[in-house]
């Protein structure tokens, strides 16, 4: 899933405007690039099955980065981040963090949804669950896709961004959609883990520095 965050992320920047929602974008995405780079550093390991052409599916071990336990601490760390980033916010920066951290778990509730029973509770050797909406994948996709539609409508008709900001987030998020389904459908197995990390890695800085 990767629209889907987006949409999450759009739909909590719309809650709380006083953060750039290039940072609700990163957060909702910060256990993906938290993953391709421990990847990249070998502390986790994600695999490219043979049967990958039908599926789209890698095969990951990512208790660092994705299991329930790691999710709660990544959520609360990027809570104080921000609590700490913005000395000077106005209003009641708790609300700001505690925003911000929904936005980093989100990620987890989104990927519960999906995922095979892929997802650790603790490390890796844990239970793992996974509802496992992936195995109907048009479904799946239509699900993410409504995600993203809500959250870009609920971000913008309160966002007070002009009219061009707009335009251009929307075709921001068409452009995510898109690739999200050609990536979970028809693109070729990747050449390689670490071209798959890398590329994951740069999708992410550039998506969340286009939505800032």
């Amino acid at each position: 899933m990767f629209a889907g965050h987006l949409g999450a992320a759009l739909a909590i920047g719309r809650a709380e405007q006083r953060i750039n929602i290039g940072a609700f974008v990163f957060a909702s995405l910060l256990i993906d690039f938290a993953l391709w780079l421990f990847v990249l550093l070998g502390w986790e390991s994600v695999t490219i099955p043979a049967d990958y052409a039908s599926t789209h599916q890698p095969e990951f071990v990512f208790s660092y980065s994705h299991s329930l336990l790691a999710i709660i601490a990544w959520s609360a760390s990027a809570g104080i981040v921000t609590f700490l980033w913005y000395p000077h916010l106005k209003g009641p920066k708790l609300r700001a963090a505690a925003f911000v951290a929904l936005a980093v778990f989100s990620h987890w509730l989104l990927d519960d949804l999906v995922h095979v029973a892929g997802l650790p509770l603790a490390g890796a050797g844990s239970s793992k669950v996974g509802l496992g909406l992936w195995r109907n994948m048009p479904v799946a996709l239509a699900v993410e896709g409504l995600i993203l539609v809500i959250g870009l409508g609920l971000f913008l008709s309160h966002s007070g961004l002009p009219l061009a900001r707009k335009f251009w987030l929307s075709v921001l998020s068409l452009v995510t959609l898109v690739f999200t389904v050609v990536g979970m459908t028809i693109a070729p197995p990747p050449p390689s883990v670490t071209a798959m990390a890398a590329s994951s890695l740069v999708t992410v800085l550039l998506v969340s520095s286009l939505a800032g």
